[in-house]
């Protein structure tokens, strides 16, 4: 496991675009699994704005770690805030793109996008093999849509499932932890103090970190990365 701090959200952004830059060149495609929130909003449009020409955008296949099941037209859709704040600006394949249907019935699309998954990638361990899943932090210390009550979803051996939010009750898709620790590499963004008291639980193994669903992200072949702002950090 690595952990780099930066000084503020925007330089823990521009340190994972220059990463992105660095990891390019070691393949001709790359798949990788987007994650929502504010910290990869404010990377796509570092990506967009300084970036855009030097990725070489065709490498790249995206995919998403969670999905809200909503429409891509929704305000909640990572898919849509991904369209909004990087793919409108680029010349991206469409077929580089391969977006969970949040429209549909979340049992039938969670296998829907599994077997995709499974189709489009290379099996290692008997699952999909990701070069690259982004991952973010919530304040329950769920990731991806695996959430405090819902620990099984780490162990499945479904390449997604169907999750709930604890209080909402709206459903969503997520990769699940046996898809995610099979990853060549998981990368952690998270930045903002008050995500500060759940990365120190999980990084020193104190407090309640076994109750945190993030606790148990470790890459089981791969490369685990912590990109965090110093607020994050409690530094």
């Amino acid at each position: 496991m690595e952990i780099k701090t930066f000084k503020n959200p925007e330089a823990t952004a521009k340190a994972f675009a220059d990463y992105l830059c660095e990891i390019q060149q070691e393949v001709n495609r790359l798949n990788i699994a987007l994650s929502g929130g504010s910290t990869p909003k404010l990377l796509f449009e570092i990506l967009v704005n300084k970036y855009s020409d030097k990725i070489e955008w065709p490498k790249f296949h995206f995919y998403w770690g969670d999905e809200r099941c909503v429409p891509p037209t929704s305000g909640e859709s990572n898919y849509g805030m991904t369209h909004e704040y990087l793919f409108q600006h680029l010349e991206i394949p469409e077929e580089n793109i391969h977006r969970v249907f949040g429209e549909c019935d979340p049992d039938e699309e969670a296998v829907r996008y599994g077997k995709l998954i499974s189709e489009n990638l290379p099996p290692i361990n008997g699952l999909p093999q990701f070069d690259l899943i982004i991952l973010g932090l919530g304040e329950d210390g769920h990731t991806a849509s695996i959430f405090p009550h819902q620990m099984e979803l780490l162990t499945s051996k479904d390449v997604c499932e169907v999750a709930e939010h604890p209080i909402s009750g709206q459903k969503r898709i997520t990769l699940t932890g046996s898809v995610i620790n099979n990853a060549k590499e998981v990368c952690f963004l998270v930045t903002g103090d008050a995500k500060a008291e759940k990365v120190n639980e999980i990084l020193s193994i104190t407090g309640d970190c076994e109750r945190y669903p993030a606790t148990y992200i470790k890459p089981t072949h791969g490369n685990l990365i912590w990109f965090l702002d110093k607020a994050a950090s409690g530094k």
